[in-house]
């Protein structure tokens, strides 16, 4: 379901944005390169000094490749939801006025994309259009009663990364650019620094933004070499073979009488 927003959401006049919350970033020595002065290395402090952390809350549109951040110390539900519904609010009065449609029409709108879910919410009785499809993870912060009857009120469907499928939210690797481009290398001393250049970090961003594309020409190479590839794949290298390996049923007699499989 969320492979098909990224790919007919947006012909659909659907905006599809990403939701995530990165970090806890820590005010400490950050591993990456640097410059230094010939001569002069950098020298990391003897002392392990923890000056706090910090979370990029990040809502990311693949399509223009637009971002919206903010950096926050602590991001509990009245953080996190009063942010979303800000953003989100502005995001769709940017968007354009959906037509007028019958409620029934509106209604398969909103069902269309939540065929297949496995725990779908139950909707009003009466649902306005669809205008936005928010990809975000499983934080149970996304999926309280207030907020999630927020979003559909204004027409925003959440879209649920199941567990262990982070991969599918593209903001996970915009958050991953952000870091290295701010914190590789550097020691931010408090949160606040590390608040600063990665909110700076995502201005400069967003005045030359890259476009996301779900698959592109490097999953078609994956898909190309797959089908090259043997059938059977053994794990821990890239070796196939041609059959699968048949597990061996040798039975080995115990001296008490039990057996054991090889």
């Amino acid at each position: 379901m969320i492979e098909t927003a990224y790919q007919r959401a947006e012909q659909a006049g659907l905006a599809v944005w990403c939701a995530d919350e990165a970090g806890p970033y820590q005010a400490i020595p950050q591993p990456g390169p640097r410059w230094a002065p010939q001569g002069d290395p950098v020298r990391q402090p003897h002392e392990y000094v923890r000056g706090g952390t910090a979370k990029l809350l990040t809502l990311f549109h693949p399509r223009t490749g637009h971002l919206r951040v903010q950096g926050v110390t602590q991001c509990p539900n009245t953080v996190l939801h009063a942010w979303l519904e800000r953003e989100l609010t502005a995001i769709l009065a940017e968007c354009p006025t959906p037509p007028v449609q019958s409620n029934a029409a509106q209604r398969a709108a909103w069902e269309t994309w939540r065929a297949g879910l496995i725990c779908p919410f139950t909707l009003p009785a009466v649902v306005p259009p669809l205008r936005l499809l928010l990809v975000c993870d499983n934080l149970s912060g996304h999926k309280t009663p207030a907020f999630v009857l927020w979003c559909v009120a204004h027409g925003v469907l959440p879209l649920y990364t199941p567990l262990s499928g982070s991969w599918l939210n593209m903001a996970e690797s915009i958050q991953r650019i952000l870091q290295r481009r701010a914190l590789d290398g550097q020691h931010p001393t408090t949160p606040t620094d590390i608040i600063a250049w990665l909110e700076a970090t995502a201005q400069a961003w967003n005045r030359d933004p890259t476009p996301f594309v779900w698959g592109g020409a490097r999953w078609r190479r994956r898909q190309r070499a797959r089908a090259r590839r043997l059938p059977h794949a053994l794990g821990g290298s890239g070796a196939c073979t041609h059959r699968p390996v048949a597990r061996s049923r040798q039975v080995t007699p115990w001296s008490n009488g039990n057996a054991q499989v090889n």
